[in-house]
């Protein structure tokens, strides 16, 4: 069968379902016979060998059952990287390269400020994106699932990072580690537990890793009591948001803090993402 009768008859399965039939396609082909889909698109005449296409067969089964396109790959981009992922971890989004953006601008600015936490790594994106960019940053990557680990150590080999990266499992932080951070980084569970039950990817990403309990709060709450302590003087918290969480979050941050600059940034769909405390 050629590539382009292959891909008329997946865009016509996957469109009752999927927002975006034609990319997911073309994206699904091109990583079932190794080549990249600008390669796929060029080449419509091309025959796909039986075996591949059952291959690809089995992959479009599971994204007809619901499997998120992301976990089927076993991979997905984030800030110009492509990271490995399972369904251990939370498929990367775009909204948190806010959160990299600006760390990464203000580690430029502050040379002197190299000592980083990322809280709740998950797959590592956060803090390997951070590496890759700053080479002489010093990162303690943390997280309560063993699972998720163990992917965000496989991604920083992956990436060369990993000599400057220390990943920890433990909730928040570390009860050892007193050492004052200059930049305390998270994109924590921030999903209301009832509201997540409802939502398409509940069951498919870990639960661990979106639940925010009853208000979706909770981990801000712990995070504002533990921040002070923590951070060395000067010191700046980003914190990733929900949209409709902005204005509560900000009002945390503002109740738990004085002397601090805080600010609550937009994405470029103009929806309240990143929270920015700065430590004066």
């Amino acid at each position: 069968m050629k590539i382009k009768d292959l891909l008329e008859a997946t865009i016509r399965r996957l469109g009752s379902f999927s927002d975006t039939p034609q990319l997911d396609a073309q994206v699904l082909l091109a990583h079932i016979i190794q080549k990249p889909r600008a390669w796929v698109i060029a080449h419509p005449e091309h025959a796909v060998g039986k075996e591949k296409r059952e291959n690809f067969e089995l992959a479009l089964k599971k994204l007809e059952a619901g499997e998120p396109l992301p976990y089927v790959l076993g991979k997905w981009e984030f800030f110009g990287l492509e990271f490995d992922i399972t369904k251990d971890v939370l498929i990367p989004r775009p909204e948190t390269e806010l959160l990299v953006e600006k760390a990464i601008a203000w580690l430029r600015a502050h040379p002197e400020k190299r000592n980083i936490a990322d809280i709740g790594t998950g797959s590592g994106i956060i803090a390997i994106a951070i590496a890759s960019h700053i080479p002489d940053a010093s990162i303690l990557a943390t997280d309560i699932s063993p699972a998720a680990l163990r992917v965000a150590k496989c991604n920083a080999e992956k990436f060369h990072t990993q000599d400057r990266i220390e990943f920890v499992e433990c909730d928040l932080l570390p009860e050892s580690n007193v050492e004052g951070f200059d930049l305390l980084c998270s994109n924590p569970p921030y999903i209301p537990t009832e509201t997540l039950r409802n939502l398409p990817i509940f069951g498919y990403e870990p639960t661990l890793a979106l639940d925010g309990g009853a208000d979706g709060l909770e981990i801000y709450r712990r995070l504002f009591k533990l921040a002070p302590d923590r951070l060395a003087a000067g010191g700046m918290i980003l914190l990733e948001t929900e949209a409709s969480l902005g204005i509560k979050v900000l009002s945390l941050a503002y109740d738990a803090f004085t002397d601090v600059s805080i600010h609550l940034h937009q994405d470029l769909a103009g929806h309240d993402r990143l929270l920015e405390i700065m430590f004066l």
